[in-house]
């Protein structure tokens, strides 16, 4: 199928891997021009490269998502890139181990402000560029499975989820007035470099085989297959498009049914 470029802009954080890359690909696929922002440059400038680089509708920035001048900065970038913007999606971020008896003042720190304070730099910097452009527009954010039902082992990655739900519902509501959406996706569990780390973690820390680890995190799925990361970009889609300009303050479980409310 031959792409049609719409004149949309999107920008992904975390994008130059796993969820990210699928979520960047399908994006690309619908016809919106995408920034790939992420830490890891060259791995983000090879995406981009794929897709056809700057001609081809995809360009590769730097991004430090707990930095707020940093996501501004991207955003201002992506805009300047392409002559407009219309998504954000804030996708980076980490998901270590966190046993209750081990977080630490740091631990805390660290993660909150990738998972947490990333979003809500992400959220800031979009809405001022949407306020800037005289237009509404969409702001997409990763949440979690987890942040819909505390998961063992991982209760700061949980609480961080948590907090992005609670601030996605907020911050629909205060943007509203300018059109503006605000939603999250909740990824059950996904077949990631990310997953496939802390898979392995789980199963060292209880000295127990890789497979072990996984089972921890893949029993109860429904459907009875781990997700893919495009099972993934296919709500972020349709969060992006204009079948979801209805739909604000929501979180979609996207797990294969692991939690059903």
């Amino acid at each position: 199928m031959t792409r049609t470029d719409t004149g949309k802009v999107a920008l992904v954080t975390g994008g130059a891997q796993g969820i990210g890359e699928a979520i960047v690909a399908r994006l690309h696929a619908d016809g919106f021009r995408v920034a790939i922002a992420d830490l890891n440059l060259e791995l983000a400038e090879t995406v981009a490269d794929r897709l056809g680089g700057k001609s081809g509708g995809a360009v590769a920035l730097k991004v430090n998502v707990a930095d707020r001048q940093s996501v501004f900065a991207a955003v201002e970038q992506a805009q300047a890139e392409f002559g407009g913007f219309d998504v954000i999606v804030n996708n980076a971020g980490i998901a270590p181990q966190s046993p209750i008896e081990d977080i630490s003042a740091e631990s805390i720190e660290k993660i909150f402000s990738i998972n947490f304070n990333g979003v809500v730099w992400g959220i800031q910097a979009a809405t001022t560029a949407f306020r800037e452009l005289g237009h509404g527009g969409k702001i997409i954010s990763a949440a979690s499975q987890a942040a819909h039902v505390g998961n063992p082992g991982i209760a700061l990655y949980s609480a961080t989820k948590f907090a992005v739900r609670g601030l996605t519902q907020t911050a629909a509501r205060d943007l509203a007035q300018y059109g503006i959406s605000v939603n999250t996706y909740a990824p059950g569990i996904v077949r990631t470099p990310l997953m496939e780390e802390l898979a392995k973690k789980t199963a060292e820390s209880a000295g127990k085989p890789e497979e072990w680890g996984w089972e921890q995190f893949t029993h109860g799925i429904a459907l009875d297959r781990l997700s893919e990361p495009a099972d993934v970009a296919n709500v972020v889609a349709f969060l992006s498009g204009p079948d979801s300009d209805y739909i604000t303050g929501q979180s979609i479980i996207v797990d294969g049914g692991m939690v059903f409310n």
